[in-house]
């Protein structure tokens, strides 16, 4: 066997047991190393901060936003709306997206109008009273927050639906509207799935 030969051999065989090596030691245990770490110091949310109902059973995340409308697409008139979605068919999680759309896109501005419309007639007020977060999809199309104005807009229906007082309905909104993170970054908001299943738990 020429110099050559032996030289390339004896490479080959250090890049085999490097990639081995380093395959079994980032691959593997780095990635067991930080599964454990997320799994002991943050389990809820190393396990897509799952969302349980009275019962136990879980039945979404918290960080993923999900439709309440039936199989013909109409809202549940007992449950707080979420904003549009454009990942896939709406809330789409193997789909995340925006519309793509330009504030002056024609197509984007029918779609807010119609929204708006249907909002209005569905809660009883105004088109001007239907916040801008009713008629535009998230970013991502999953958001799973509301404003604290389109919740408070839908009080009176999922108060009637459910027999409830408007008082009543209103208390558990405000109880669920989460202030700005470290007071300053971002808006007030309502998780949509917990408001509802807050709501269930009322045996309404």
């Amino acid at each position: 066997m020429s110099m050559t030969t032996r030289t390339t051999v004896r490479t080959t065989g250090v890049a085999l047991r490097a990639m081995i090596v380093f395959t079994l030691v980032l691959g593997v245990g780095y990635t067991l190393l930080v599964t454990g770490i997320g799994q002991l110091a943050l389990p809820w949310q190393a396990n897509g901060s799952p969302v349980q109902n009275g019962s136990g059973d879980t039945v979404g995340s918290a960080l993923v936003g999900q439709s309440f409308a039936d199989a013909d697409g109409n809202a549940l008139p007992q449950y707080f709306q979420p904003r549009p979605s454009a990942a896939g068919d709406g809330y789409d999680g193997g789909a995340s997206s925006g519309s793509n759309l330009g504030p002056e896109n024609a197509d984007l501005i029918a779609a807010i109008q119609e929204r708006r419309t249907a909002i209005a007639a569905r809660e009883g007020v105004s088109p001007s009273e239907v916040p801008a977060d009713a008629v535009t999809a998230s970013g991502s199309g999953l958001d799973p927050h509301i404003s604290p104005a389109y919740a408070l807009l839908q009080v009176p229906r999922v108060a009637a639906a459910r027999g409830l007082d408007e008082s009543a309905v209103r208390e558990v909104v405000e109880a669920h509207i989460q202030q700005r993170d470290l007071g300053y970054l971002g808006d007030p908001r309502v998780n949509v799935l917990e408001l509802n299943l807050a709501l269930d738990a009322r045996g309404r």
